[in-house]
């Protein structure tokens, strides 16, 4: 029973389309600290902490949503480019895609260790938010950085 996991070839393409731009505007919005006034609303909350003021377990917050609307798209992007089945999909691109991925978990998590010895309090804090996008990313360098070298290595022996 062969049991696919993987998103069609064509979804490929799609992600990368959404994710290059989402994750510049993103890199962008997060260096000059741009929040368009437009995109002020009052948004459902599950767990709402005031500055120096009272917790609530849930009610409504007015939030600027450009950060959630670029991090939703850069993550479901990045999902749609990690995750969509090459061309030609076989056991030894399994192969790579599994080698790939456990290669970035543990690269993943060796920076969030040294961070944890050596980064603190708010600059911590930006760690952190970065870690949810950066497991992903460096999914994607590592397998397409193998496919790559594979590929230039099928070339050669023609």
């Amino acid at each position: 029973m062969k049991i696919s996991y993987l998103f069609p070839n064509k979804f490929k393409n799609i992600g990368w389309f959404i994710f290059i731009p989402s994750a510049l505007i993103g890199c962008i919005t997060f260096i000059f600290e741009y929040e368009p006034s437009a995109l002020d609303f009052n948004v459902f909350a599950i767990f709402i902490e005031e500055l120096l003021g009272d917790t609530y377990f849930s009610g409504f917050v007015n939030n600027n949503i450009l950060n959630e609307i670029l991090g939703i798209l850069t993550i479901m992007s990045s999902i749609l480019v990690a995750f969509s089945k090459e061309k030609l999909e076989d056991e030894y691109i399994s192969k790579i895609r599994l080698e790939s991925l456990v290669w970035a978990v543990y690269f993943n998590y060796a920076i969030l260790l040294i961070a944890f010895l050596f980064i603190f309090d708010l600059a911590f804090l930006w760690v952190m938010i970065f870690n949810m996008f950066t497991i992903l990313l460096f999914f994607i360098i590592r397998f397409n950085w193998q496919i790559s070298k594979l590929q230039k290595a099928m070339r050669y022996e023609e």
